[in-house]
């Protein structure tokens, strides 16, 4: 199978990147980059100074865009915002659902049914398996039932970057969605959701865990009305997850650690003074600190809003905190470090911004891009390194599938999750019939 990818939500590139340094082979044969409310696209444009001005790099709103005239692919990637995920009747009551105008999921899923490509890999937030708070994983399986719905079986995992040896502790959910007719999918339909969360599944293959009898919850998606999960759906999802045939199991798996990179060792030398933070560090440190405020709500109701203390300055010793797009600005979360040279306290460059999401150095430097909007961009984007690692095993799946995906196969019962028994044999069946 050719190692074509279609790229949405594309920023400046990291999932790109991080195919292309696993092998050249990967082509992307579409792009799309578009940042609403913007005059000047700096993502897009620093995308575009990587890897080319060419009609398939599109700087448009992907929901104005037909769909159709995206080329053929075989592989879907994409960092997809949180949102509100939920449906709603459509306005006739015979067109079945529709999502709510302008969440970008529904994007993914019309061309999902469109394109039908082989595989899927996305990227979000963590609080995705918990969102809305109001109805705890309902987000999360409008989207697994709508990958069920399109013949997708799909793998789930919770990464911390720091955790596989990065310099960041983020902790972002990839997803691995693959269409039942592929021979990928056929060779994992006989083994039981835990041994393919355990050892048989992509993520076990690039992030192994520690193996363990652990109790899975299991839920059914299959022939569930859309709607109806959107208003009454909810689970306790956990960190790692697999679904088969609208079945799924999810288990809290601990991951095989890796040393971490420290902060330290990205630094750089003879930073530029504006980079210091000069007078204001009583301001720092009250930002950093520990803190309980007594606030009113909106209705009138009076609260005491309470956090506790962020290290000040960021220790050498260990990786970054999760970068976010305020890195850089007065801002609780903005990394400050102790220069090794000076002894003083400053903001991490641009450059180790990049360095932070393992991107190369310069990554964002534009002839346009303010250096605010670098920072931007990193907090926005995923860690590299991430992505190369699941790159290699997606290669030697790809390089064992044929040109032409067959139609999924029929099945009538699948096997769930047999938890702390044995996993060469079979849970309790499910007839779907």
């Amino acid at each position: 199978m050719e190692k074509t990818i279609c790229e949405l939500f594309a920023g400046v590139g990291g999932f790109r990147l991080g195919f292309e340094r696993q092998s050249k082979e990967w082509d992307t044969v579409w792009a799309n980059q578009w940042e609403p409310g913007r005059k000047l696209q700096h993502a897009f444009d620093c995308y575009c100074q990587h890897f080319g001005d060419s009609p398939k790099h599109v700087n448009e709103d992907i929901g104005n865009i037909d769909k159709s005239i995206i080329p053929d692919h075989n592989l879907l990637v994409g960092g997809f915002p949180c949102q509100d995920y939920s449906v709603a009747h459509s306005l006739s009551g015979s067109k079945g659902i529709e999502g709510k105008k302008g969440v970008l999921w529904w994007q993914i899923h019309e061309i999902l049914s469109v394109k039908k490509p082989a595989f899927v890999l996305l990227e979000n937030v963590d609080r995705l398996l918990k969102s809305p708070a109001s109805q705890r994983g309902r987000d999360f399986g409008i989207i697994l039932s709508c990958f069920d719905e399109a013949g997708y079986d799909v793998q789930w995992r919770v990464i911390n970057a720091a955790e596989y040896g990065n310099v960041q502790r983020r902790r972002r959910i990839f997803i691995f969605a693959y269409r039942r007719g592929t021979r990928y999918a056929k060779r994992l339909l006989p083994y039981s959701h835990q041994a393919i969360m355990n050892h048989e599944g992509l993520f076990a293959h690039a992030f192994p865990i520690e193996a363990a009898d652990i109790v899975s919850t299991t839920n059914i998606l299959r022939n569930r009305d859309l709607v109806e999960i959107s208003d009454n759906f909810s689970h306790d999802f956990k960190n790692t997850g697999v679904m088969k045939h609208g079945v799924f199991a999810t288990i809290q798996a601990n991951p095989i650690i890796e040393s971490a990179i420290p902060i330290k060792d990205i630094l750089e030398k003879d930073v530029d003074e504006h980079f210091y933070l000069g007078e204001a560090i009583e301001k720092w440190e009250y930002l950093k600190g520990a803190k309980k405020i007594q606030r009113t709500s909106k209705n009138g109701h009076q609260y005491t809003f309470s956090e506790g203390p962020i290290a000040f300055p960021d220790p050498w010793d260990r990786p970054a905190r999760t970068m976010l797009t305020s890195e850089s600005s007065v801002n609780r979360s903005t990394h400050v470090v102790e220069d090794p040279a000076t002894r003083r306290l400053r903001l991490i460059t641009p450059v180790e911004a990049e360095r932070i999401q393992g991107f190369d150095d310069d990554w964002t430097k534009t002839k346009t891009m303010p250096e605010r909007f670098r920072y931007f961009c990193m907090g926005n984007a995923l860690v590299v390194p991430l992505i190369t690692r699941m790159a290699g095993y997606l290669d030697a799946i790809m390089e064992r599938e044929p040109e032409k995906v067959e139609e999924e196969p029929l099945i009538q019962t699948i096997e769930v999750c047999p938890g702390i028994e044995d996993e060469s044999t079979y849970g309790k069946q499910i007839n779907f019939l």
